[in-house]
């Protein structure tokens, strides 16, 4: 089976990735920032969470069109928040319906860790694209460093091809010390982007054509 891993900050960027990917992939997990303007789109309280407005409504598509291929759309149950973007912040676990006031998630939490973990060790291929939370701030890096370890290891065991690109995640992987077990790693975020979505690059057309 292969599967996708999608994170980051916003959906904008993303939506035409998704698209895509739903054609290739029997499961996409969703975490980082944009996970938020789909709980947005099935009416959750975001507090002060990372969303973009104008989106939910195509958040709400990509979510049906996903239920309607028959592809396994896969958001975390449970966040890291805080109460200010912070190293230093209050922080508290929450279940993703539990989200309130003046908290703001910035990670992925145990119980999504944990199931993100058992539906990685199901996949033979695995492309990644996107941070699962702050990475840069050590409070909220378990997320981000976890995937890229559980993807390390199922790499180094059973042969598993993970692909990371985007200067965020390689560069996650790199400082976790995980870039070295994968099997590719990309720094080009915008090109791997275009590439998943199906588009042509004209190096790659280069060299399709020798």
């Amino acid at each position: 089976p292969m599967m996708a891993i999608v994170g980051g900050a916003k959906v904008s960027t993303k939506i035409p990735v998704i698209e895509s990917l739903m054609e290739k992939c029997d499961t996409i997990l969703v975490g980082g920032g944009m996970i938020f303007t789909f709980y947005k789109a099935m009416g959750y309280d975001i507090g002060a969470s990372l969303v973009e407005d104008d989106i939910v409504g195509l958040a709400k598509e990509l979510m049906a069109k996903a239920e309607a291929k028959g592809v396994k759309l896969m958001l975390p149950t449970d966040v890291i928040l805080a109460d200010k973007f912070d190293n230093d912040a209050n922080s508290a676990i929450a279940k993703v319906s539990e989200i309130s006031g003046d908290w703001r998630g910035l990670d992925i939490g145990p119980e999504t860790v944990a199931a993100f973990g058992e539906e990685i060790a199901k996949a033979n291929t695995i492309v990644w694209n996107g941070p699962m939370g702050v990475f840069e701030m050590e409070p909220y890096a378990n997320g981000t460093f976890s995937v890229a370890r559980t993807m390390g290891d199922e790499t180094e065991k059973n042969g598993m091809i993970s692909i990371i690109g985007g200067g965020d995640s390689a560069a996650a992987a790199e400082i976790c010390g995980e870039s070295k077990r994968m099997f590719h790693t990309s720094t080009g975020g915008g090109a791997s982007l275009e590439l998943l979505e199906g588009k042509a690059l004209p190096g790659i057309e280069i060299l399709d054509n020798a």
